[in-house]
């Protein structure tokens, strides 16, 4: 009896097993059916389409037409790279491309030159900001898009751009060849003091060497000051790297500590980071900034001092991307980024927006979100990014300002001002004091703007014309109220108009370190940290 039951058991059990995996096989067997006969016919409609459209199509730009379709019903991270876009990709990871080493933006129909990184290939063949290329090896650029003239720029170590460019102040042309390079981009352009015992660091990307180069700055500042507080800057940081940010957090965060744990799909995708290092100074006082464009790494640092109560957070919102992404390589030096997995930092909480539109992350209400308590038990929510400890708002910009940048007049000023200018000595000390050659400027350009009350009040004339209305009295009357207020604007944005022309100056003889070194000035975010630091009942207040 005991035997025949037991074989009947053991039978049992086999025929369980023969059922899951038959069922496992099966399952397996219609997905990858489905994946091959779908794979079959977009093969065939790719074919049909090129073979049979009416106009001639560039079979690349199609495909990546139809993967980039694909992807985008997944999430904004999960990207087609292909070979044309691998320099963009490798500057994101490891701070270094092959190309001229200058930001390009089209003005005017031609690409100009924005910005320009030290002694990169720009810097070396005498560009300047603000330089305008009119042709590029001989092919003329005017209407091209950032995507064409980019190509065209980028290119191997060693190789001649020839480039045709108009410079403000000079009346021809000026021709100049550019030697390709490889060009390094600094992720930490400006560090020191901002006030006798405050110090900031600035970092733009988590690339190679970010964790090593906030901690060598940090370090050589308390060679020379005596450092009370750091503030650490993010704003507008958009991540990079997920083990620079654990190198960054062991900087503040001590030795053995979980910084980010991952989640996805696959096991190999679970896996945990703690610190490894012993840390660099466990018990200064830290301020983050950040703001609505810090994500990713950014968010995952920023996260872990609020979740360790380990230092303050100043700022906006953050962007809420808490999603890992990894690439693999998909053939012709091509690669298809892909989120394999969701980041949960220390408290447990992800802060994954989960809801988009037209790619960016809407907000998502406080009390749909989970809630979870830092190491001192402060309440934090999970899912659309981090939220500061002081929540500060951004300035808005009145009509006025919003068209001096739209049609770039104060950095058009500044390269015409500027023209025979080679270098400006004590450049973190300048001031700008000639006012009148703006506003002189801007009658020169016949500068012209229109409110969002102007735009309103046509609209509204011509209904009221429709309707045989007589407004005409009323009309004038509010326009030249009008007129009067935008009048006035000029001397109302003085302040903030001096402050961006110095900024911009900063920008065109200071590279990246200059500019970031000017930004501080007036820069409210920064004050505000700089008094939390040094109030202490205030700092630790925030962290109860």
């Amino acid at each position: 009896m005991k035997i025949t039951f037991l074989k009947r058991k053991k039978w049992v059990l086999i025929s369980l097993v023969f059922i899951l995996l038959t069922s496992a096989f099966t399952l397996n067997s219609n997905r990858y059916y489905e994946i091959a006969k779908n794979l079959e016919i977009f093969s065939n409609i790719y074919k049909e389409i090129n073979m049979l459209y009416v106009d001639d199509l560039d079979p690349g730009e199609l495909m990546k037409t139809g993967v980039d379709a694909m992807l985008e019903s997944l999430d904004p991270y999960t990207n087609y790279i292909s070979e044309a876009d691998i320099e963009g990709y490798r500057l994101t990871t490891t701070g270094k491309y092959k190309g001229i080493g200058a930001s390009v933006k089209s003005i005017d129909g031609f690409p100009t030159i924005m910005s320009i990184h030290i002694d990169s290939p720009a810097d070396r063949s005498g560009m300047k900001v603000g330089d305008q290329f009119l042709s590029i090896n001989g092919n003329a650029v005017e209407g091209r898009t950032f995507d064409e003239v980019e190509a065209i720029l980028k290119g191997s170590p060693g190789t001649i751009v020839n480039c045709s460019i108009r410079r403000a102040g000079s009346e021809a042309p000026l021709n100049i060849d550019l030697i390709r390079d490889d060009v390094i981009i600094e992720n930490v352009p400006f560090y020191g003091m901002v006030h006798d015992k405050i110090a900031y660091i600035s970092l733009t990307t988590f690339t190679q060497g970010a964790g090593k180069n906030i901690k060598d700055a940090l370090n050589e500042l308390k060679k020379d000051h005596e450092v009370e507080g750091v503030i650490l800057d993010l704003r507008n940081n958009g991540g990079g790297l997920l083990l620079e940010a654990v190198n960054i957090s062991n900087i503040f965060i001590p030795k053995g500590e979980l910084v980010v744990s991952t989640k996805g799909k696959s096991p190999e995708w679970d896996k945990s980071f703690v610190t490894q290092a012993t840390v660099v100074d466990p018990d200064i006082k830290l301020a983050v900034l950040i703001n609505n464009r810090s994500a990713s790494a950014s968010e995952i640092v920023s996260g872990v001092v609020q979740d360790y109560d380990r230092g303050v957070l100043v700022g906006q919102r953050s962007y809420g991307k808490g999603l890992v992404q990894n690439t693999k390589d998909v053939g012709f030096n091509s690669k298809v980024k892909v989120t394999t997995a969701k980041y949960y930092i220390p408290s447990g909480r992800c802060i994954q927006s989960v809801e988009y539109k037209d790619g960016e992350p809407v907000d998502i209400p406080d009390d749909e979100r989970a809630k979870f308590q830092t190491k001192n038990g402060r309440m934090v929510l999970d899912g659309g990014g981090v939220l500061p400890d002081f929540i500060l708002d951004k300035p808005k910009q009145d009509a006025f300002m919003n068209a001096l940048e739209e049609q770039y007049m104060i950095f058009h000023f500044v390269n015409t001002h500027f023209a025979n200018v080679d270098s400006i000595p004590n450049l973190a000390d300048f001031q700008f004091d000639d006012w009148t050659a703006f506003t002189n400027f801007l009658k020169q350009e016949d500068f012209q703007y229109q409110t969002e009350t102007e735009v309103t009040l046509e609209s509204l004339k011509t209904e009221a014309d429709k309707e045989s209305l007589e407004l005409a009295n009323a009309y004038a009357s509010i326009s030249k109220a009008i007129d009067q207020q935008k009048g006035a604007a000029l001397e109302k944005n003085k302040a903030s108009i001096i402050d961006r022309i110095e900024k911009a100056v900063a920008n065109k003889y200071g590279y990246e370190r200059g500019k970031t070194q000017m930004n501080l000035r007036n820069d409210s975010e920064v004050e505000f940290a700089i008094e939390v630091l040094l109030d202490d009942i205030k700092y630790q207040q925030a962290l109860q």
